[in-house]
């Protein structure tokens, strides 16, 4: 459906203890204030007794703005003691975007950042290596280089967050940033960071991941997008892109494949965050797509 120039287009995300009444006392709430709802989605985790709903709506130019509604959704959020968020559909979300010496998952994302696919804007390209400079000064963003040795973790990481604030970013993307971050670093970054991890069939750890996967003969390889928590490569799952192969690839075709899955598995993981597509569900998330 195509929103006229004068509409202003908004999203609401909630979640809250399942119960009846939810769904008709939100679009109620949102039809009393001439609001027209153009997508709704809900779910109930049995598991968890959580329910969970996005709704995007827009009203026109001249109506309830957006920090009216926001006041006024209180009395609703009260009433099922919701965690809530509503947000402007076109505001773009200030991204900063971590990497090292990999380029591939960096240059895929300005890409589709320049072909309109991901709305956000890059506060920053922080990096503990220098080779990817020419990269971001070439789109004239800010490169801020962070060498880390075990001695300064502590204190780059504090940069880090002060980086952060400073910029007023509000997702963190890790495009093959290769740094273990401290877990208080991975608790202060809840639920706002990004990270891309190869993932195989067999799973294999340690060096050199694809020469292993070429050792075993594997037949499917992968990657898997998922926030990042203080358990290594074990945060709530976004997206998880795989590609068949056989016993004709070797070690370098393998890690070719890896490459293109882990550019699409990133992408499509930063396009549903950034969309306000993905709740987090304990280790879970709940993703509307």
């Amino acid at each position: 459906m195509n929103i006229p120039a004068d509409k202003q287009e908004f999203i609401l995300k909630a979640s809250c203890e399942a119960g009846s009444g939810i769904i008709a006392a939100v679009t109620t709430f949102l039809s009393e204030r001439g609001c027209y709802i153009s997508e709704l989605s809900q779910f109930d985790d049995n598991e968890s007794g959580r329910f969970f709903m996005r709704a995007r709506f827009h009203v026109e130019s001249g109506g309830h703005g957006l920090s009216d509604l926001r006041g006024e959704f209180s009395s609703i959020s009260e009433l099922f003691d919701m965690e809530w968020r509503m947000v402007s559909a076109t505001a773009p979300t200030k991204t900063l975007i971590m990497v090292s010496k990999f380029d591939h998952c960096l240059d895929n994302l300005m890409y589709r950042l320049h072909k309109g696919e991901l709305n956000m804007e890059i506060t920053a390209i922080v990096s503990n290596h220098k080779d990817l400079r020419p990269m971001a000064e070439r789109e004239g963003i800010r490169f801020i280089y962070l060498p880390v040795t075990k001695e300064n973790k502590l204190e780059q990481e504090k940069e880090l967050l002060d980086i952060i604030k400073e910029t007023g970013t509000e997702l963190i993307v890790l495009a093959r940033y290769m740094q273990i971050l401290s877990d208080g670093l991975c608790k202060a970054l809840s639920g706002r960071a990004i990270n891309i991890h190869h993932s195989f069939l067999p799973g294999f750890k340690g060096a050199k991941p694809y020469h292993q996967a070429h050792t075993r003969g594997v037949k499917l390889i992968g990657a898997t997008a998922h926030y990042v928590t203080s358990d290594l490569d074990e945060g709530p799952i976004i997206e998880q892109s795989v590609q068949p192969v056989d016993h004709t690839y070797n070690a370098d075709a393998l890690v070719a494949v890896g490459r293109d899955t882990e550019t699409v598995a990133l992408a499509k993981a930063v396009k549903l965050h950034v969309d306000h597509r993905v709740f987090l569900d304990g280790n879970k998330t709940v993703v509307f797509k």
